[in-house]
Protein backbone atom coordinates (compact mmCIF):
# COMPACT_ATOMS: atom_id res chain seq x y z
CA UNK A 1 0.00 0.00 0.00
CA UNK A 2 1.47 3.55 -0.85
CA UNK A 3 2.45 5.81 1.88
CA UNK A 4 -0.33 8.23 0.26
CA UNK A 5 -3.22 5.42 0.61
CA UNK A 6 -1.97 4.70 4.13
CA UNK A 7 -2.26 8.35 5.10
CA UNK A 8 -5.75 8.53 3.47
CA UNK A 9 -6.87 5.71 5.37
CA UNK A 10 -5.70 6.62 8.77
CA UNK A 11 -6.94 10.39 8.39
CA UNK A 12 -10.24 8.37 7.29
CA UNK A 13 -10.10 6.36 10.75
CA UNK A 14 -8.78 9.30 12.90
CA UNK A 15 -12.04 11.24 12.07
CA UNK A 16 -14.35 8.04 12.18
CA UNK A 17 -13.07 7.64 16.09
CA UNK A 18 -12.98 10.79 16.74
CA UNK A 19 -16.40 11.29 15.81
CA UNK A 20 -17.91 8.39 17.30
CA UNK A 21 -16.08 9.54 20.65
CA UNK A 22 -17.77 12.34 21.46
CA UNK A 23 -20.98 11.81 19.39
CA UNK A 24 -22.37 10.61 23.28
CA UNK A 25 -21.90 14.21 24.64
CA UNK A 26 -22.66 15.97 21.16
CA UNK A 27 -24.74 19.03 21.74
CA UNK A 28 -28.12 18.12 20.02
CA UNK A 29 -28.70 21.46 18.85
CA UNK A 30 -25.07 22.24 17.48
CA UNK A 31 -25.79 18.87 15.19
CA UNK A 32 -29.17 20.15 14.26
CA UNK A 33 -27.19 22.76 12.21
CA UNK A 34 -24.19 21.18 11.60
CA UNK A 35 -25.94 18.07 9.80
CA UNK A 36 -28.41 21.15 8.01
CA UNK A 37 -31.68 19.88 9.34
CA UNK A 38 -32.41 23.60 9.63
CA UNK A 39 -32.61 23.53 5.56
CA UNK A 40 -35.68 21.89 5.71
CA UNK A 41 -37.32 21.63 8.88
CA UNK A 42 -36.42 25.51 10.16
CA UNK A 43 -34.58 26.77 13.16
CA UNK A 44 -35.42 25.10 16.16
CA UNK A 45 -37.60 22.73 13.95
CA UNK A 46 -40.45 25.26 13.79
CA UNK A 47 -40.87 26.52 10.63
CA UNK A 48 -40.41 23.93 7.55
CA UNK A 49 -40.09 25.14 4.37
CA UNK A 50 -42.81 23.06 2.90
CA UNK A 51 -46.11 22.19 4.29
CA UNK A 52 -44.86 18.75 2.92
CA UNK A 53 -42.19 18.84 5.55
CA UNK A 54 -43.27 17.84 9.56
CA UNK A 55 -42.49 20.47 12.25
CA UNK A 56 -39.92 18.54 14.68
CA UNK A 57 -40.07 21.10 17.77
CA UNK A 58 -41.78 19.08 20.86
CA UNK A 59 -42.09 16.06 19.15
CA UNK A 60 -41.66 12.66 20.94
CA UNK A 61 -38.10 11.80 21.58
CA UNK A 62 -38.75 8.35 20.94
CA UNK A 63 -40.73 8.97 17.90
CA UNK A 64 -38.01 11.21 16.33
CA UNK A 65 -35.25 8.92 17.35
CA UNK A 66 -37.36 5.73 15.25
CA UNK A 67 -38.60 8.21 12.55
CA UNK A 68 -34.71 8.90 11.81
CA UNK A 69 -33.10 5.63 11.98
CA UNK A 70 -36.11 4.12 9.69
CA UNK A 71 -35.48 6.50 7.52
CA UNK A 72 -31.38 6.08 7.17
CA UNK A 73 -31.99 2.09 7.09
CA UNK A 74 -34.84 2.34 4.39
CA UNK A 75 -37.32 0.86 6.70
CA UNK A 76 -39.38 4.10 5.66
CA UNK A 77 -39.63 4.60 2.13
CA UNK A 78 -43.01 6.63 2.19
CA UNK A 79 -43.49 10.75 1.90
CA UNK A 80 -40.66 12.96 1.80
CA UNK A 81 -38.30 10.10 3.04
CA UNK A 82 -36.25 10.24 0.15
CA UNK A 83 -34.80 13.63 0.46
CA UNK A 84 -34.10 12.91 4.01
CA UNK A 85 -31.83 9.72 3.05
CA UNK A 86 -28.91 11.45 1.96
CA UNK A 87 -29.44 13.57 4.99
CA UNK A 88 -29.13 10.51 7.36
CA UNK A 89 -26.76 8.87 5.51
CA UNK A 90 -23.65 10.04 7.88
CA UNK A 91 -25.07 10.57 11.33
CA UNK A 92 -25.07 7.96 13.89
CA UNK A 93 -27.23 6.51 16.11
CA UNK A 94 -25.96 8.67 19.13
CA UNK A 95 -26.03 12.14 17.05
CA UNK A 96 -29.44 10.92 16.18
CA UNK A 97 -30.23 10.49 19.84
CA UNK A 98 -28.85 14.34 20.46
CA UNK A 99 -30.71 15.83 18.05
CA UNK A 100 -33.89 13.92 19.12
CA UNK A 101 -33.23 14.69 22.72
CA UNK A 102 -32.69 18.39 22.00
CA UNK A 103 -36.21 18.49 19.47
CA UNK A 104 -38.14 17.11 22.47
CA UNK A 105 -37.20 20.04 24.23
CA UNK A 106 -38.02 22.74 22.29
CA UNK A 107 -41.23 25.02 22.80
Amino acid sequence: MSKMKQLTLACGLAVAALSAGTASAADGKALYTAKMCQTCHGADGKAPIMPLYPKLAGQNKEYLLAQMKDIKSGARSNGMSAAMKAMTANVSDAEFEAIADYLSKVQ
